[in-house]
């Protein structure tokens, strides 16, 4: 167990004082989190070894896989990073709903916003696990960096490196991977977890293609660099009508308009994106046009292993919370972590995090072993397994698993920011204590990237075959 707090405050401390002791104690149970030094991040060396050793040396622990000796530095070097650069001033940020933009330049500078680039194009070529441990990292200390880092290396360096031309790609993934950020636009306002009925169109005119409609909820808008947009391109084709492009910032007739007031995740900014005869070059497709509701699935299999690694990231930040605080609030003259109700709580919130760590690492080696089935047979249309039948297996596992990861994760994370404020008791509803921001930040991660409820039907329908 980590070492004790620090006495508890007075009743004549300021609130910011016992929030800065809190943090402090909590800070003292992730051994490592202290020492630091921006480095680039190292090259990847393949996926995780089964194993019985221990996980990560925190409370909660982790699952029983070795990881290489690059994957465990890679993880200490964000860890460090994040505690030293992003914690000073979260609390800050998140109130005044500021976008840290040195902070972000920061991570481009360590090869963060390119981890999932190949390394021709000048991306650090990190394999999916790798990225993982990065972001739950980041998400620890501040998940709105966190998601800012997701977005766009999930659903805007994959996409673009999966599905673009040559031409589109070394255009747009060396400034990626360089620190300029993408997005992704799929959701509209009246189109969420029904993307196929979608309204933004699109029409050939010449070499180029012309769009004009809206997006919602854009995280990273107004200042992402590149956006993957999926529009309309066939009004008669449902489904497969839809098209996948990249979109640069600059695109004429291209807007952003004013920035959500959200619950959480404040220092992440969001916005709707609006297109006006908006005109971009026709090598800017990604796939082939019709495939854009395949590329949008694919891309979202993929990034949902992103938001289940911010939540595990949450979890752990929330559970050490729980752990410090408790150890130093005293109550009926003792410690409350002696009273058995409090060490119930902890103790679930600790089986959970195991839990929702290992079946995150597990989806990752699955999504690993799928990419490897598609790259042997060519890469060929998106969701046509290349390989036949048992190849279309393993995809369609993946897929079910990052979904069982999302819907497990998010929900537990959600239970343990709320039974970690319980146990703050008043004080965990005051914004000076970290626990408050978390509770607000956690709770999107059972709503973006699909619902919760949208996974459950992706896992049953994968179970069942239809």
């Amino acid at each position: 167990m980590p070492p004790p707090p620090p006495s508890p405050p007075s009743a004549a401390a300021s609130s910011s004082s016992r929030a800065a002791t809190a943090t402090s104690a909590a800070a003292a149970a992730a051994p490592g989190a202290a020492a630091l030094g921006p480095a680039a991040v190292p090259g990847s060396s393949g996926p995780p070894r089964a194993a019985a050793e221990a996980g990560p040396n925190r409370p909660g622990g982790g699952p029983g896989f070795a990881l290489s000796e690059d994957q465990e530095l890679l993880r200490e070097q964000v860890r460090r990073f994040a505690e030293e650069r992003i914690r000073p001033g979260v609390q800050e940020r998140d109130r005044d709903h500021r976008f840290p933009v040195e902070i972000v330049a920061e991570m481009g500078e360590l090869g963060l916003l390119g981890m999932l680039v190949a390394e021709e194009h000048g991306g650090a070529g990190a394999d999916l696990l790798t990225y993982l441990l990065a972001v739950e990292e980041l998400a620890r200390v501040c998940p709105a960096m966190a998601v800012t880092m997701s977005v766009s290396n999930s659903v805007c360096c994959w996409p673009i490196g999966r599905f673009g031309g040559e031409a589109l790609k070394r255009r747009a993934l060396p400034e990626l991977a360089g620190g300029a950020l993408g997005a992704f636009g799929l959701t509209e306002p009246g189109a969420g977890s029904d993307a196929g009925s979608l309204r933004t169109a699109a029409r050939r005119d010449g070499d180029s293609w012309v769009l004009s409609g809206e997006k919602a909820w854009i995280s990273n808008a107004g200042f992402a660099r590149w956006y993957v947009v999926v529009a309309r391109t066939d009004p008669a084709a449902g489904k497969r009508g839809l098209t996948a492009f990249a979109v640069p910032a600059e695109a004429p007739g291209f807007a952003v308009g004013e920035p959500e007031a959200k619950l959480g995740l404040r220092a992440s900014q969001t916005a709707p994106i609006y297109f006006d005869e908006c005109r971009v070059p026709a090598d800017h497709v990604l796939g082939e046009p019709g495939q854009g509701f395949k590329i949008a699935l694919a891309t979202l299999d993929h990034s949902r292993l992103g938001i289940a690694a911010q939540s595990v990231g949450i979890h752990q930040r929330a559970l050490e919370l729980a752990i410090a605080y408790a150890r130093e609030r005293v109550q009926f003259g003792v410690p409350i972590v002696r009273h058995q109700a409090i060490r119930f709580r902890i103790a679930q919130m600790a089986t959970e995090l195991q839990a929702a760590r290992l079946l995150t690492w597990r989806a990752a080696l699955a999504a690993a072993a799928a990419a490897a089935d598609d790259i042997e047979g060519g890469h060929g249309a998106p969701g046509a397994a290349a390989g036949g039948g048992a190849a279309k297996h393993v995809a369609g596992e993946a897929g079910r698993l990052a979904a069982e990861a999302k819907v497990f994760a998010s929900e537990a994370a959600n239970r343990a920011c709320q039974e970690s404020l319980q146990i703050h008791g008043g004080n965990g509803f005051h914004d000076d204590y970290e626990i408050s921001r978390l509770y607000r930040d956690v709770r999107v991660t059972t709503i973006y990237e699909g619902t919760s409820e949208m996974q459950r039907l992706v896992i049953a329908r994968q179970l069942l075959q239809r």
